[in-house]
């Protein structure tokens, strides 16, 4: 049974993941190595559980027994000693990920489950740089965590039965619709999310529409409820662009990255983030 909950690395996802863990009871902690994105994430947060009492999502008690369930760390060690399940969300590079799974399994105890917040990348191969891979799964969480409903879980080769159900349940405790498949490169939403938003940038190169046009006639059209260069400002284009790579470098030449969104990443347009992307935003609130 899953109590507690470690969730590395404090990015939009990583918090995210820990507001749901939180309010869906388990005691969580938030683990970066950094004090200063551990700060902006707790500021963050505040806004989030704010909101949510705002929209009549949580109630207040609610929101004071979630923050009472959620702490802070920077000691990845110490953290991960009694944890239940550690759910990883860093960057999207194997040398990184590599190093958190190495400390992770150094550390945790024995029956203690994995799980890697991947898009793209293969959970076997994560699983091996643990020293028991039939505990690891990919738990794909979606941006905004607190409001996207799915979790796509991915086992990996060795993968047990027991993880997959253990994590699915967890998923579903935190207020998630599940689907559980088997590993393939981009697993299957992000797969379907490059080629969309790679070939948006394709006809926007090519002089077909202007990014309110595309994103328009993708929405009202075939029923999306974002445009892709809306989505893709969210996610970051330089997020973006890395899963191409991985996926052109599996699957081909379809997944190859349109020239446009190399272009704007290399001119450091990565969207929200750095307050312009496909679209400008001036002045708005820039997302930490």
């Amino acid at each position: 049974m899953i109590k507690k909950i470690v969730v590395v690395g404090s990015g939009v996802m990583g918090r995210g993941i820990a507001y749901v863990s939180a309010v869906g009871g388990f005691r969580t902690v938030l683990v970066d190595i950094s004090e200063e994105q551990l700060t902006n994430a707790l500021s963050e947060l505040e806004k989030v559980f704010q909101k949510g009492i705002e929209k009549g999502k949580i109630s207040a008690a609610q929101q004071e027994e979630a923050k009472g369930l959620l702490s802070y760390s920077t000691e990845l060690a110490d953290a991960v000693i009694d944890a239940d399940l550690v759910i990883e969300a860093v960057p999207e590079k194997k040398e990184i990920k590599q190093q958190v799974f190495e400390t992770i399994a150094q550390h945790a105890n024995e029956s203690c489950f994995f799980a890697t917040n991947t898009s793209t990348m293969s959970p076997t191969e994560i699983g091996s740089y643990t020293n028991r891979p039939e505990r690891l799964i990919a738990m794909h969480f979606f941006n905004p965590v607190y409001k996207m409903p799915l979790v796509e879980i991915v086992r990996g080769l060795e993968t047990s039965d027991e993880t997959a159900e253990v994590v699915s349940n967890a998923a579903r405790q935190m207020g998630k619709e599940t689907v559980v498949v088997n590993e393939f490169p981009g697993f299957v939403t992000s797969r379907i999310s490059t080629l969309v938003g790679n070939e948006a940038f394709y006809m926007l190169q090519e002089g077909v529409g202007t990014p309110e046009e595309i994103d328009k006639a993708i929405k009202l059209g075939l029923n999306y409820p974002m445009g892709p260069f809306e989505l893709v400002d969210m996610v970051g284009l330089d997020v973006r662009l890395n899963n191409l790579k991985y996926l052109h470098e599996k699957l081909g030449e379809k997944y190859r990255p349109a020239p446009l969104l190399e272009q704007y990443v290399k001119a450091g347009r990565l969207g929200r983030k750095t307050g312009r992307g496909v679209y400008d935003y001036g002045k708005k609130e820039v997302l930490k």
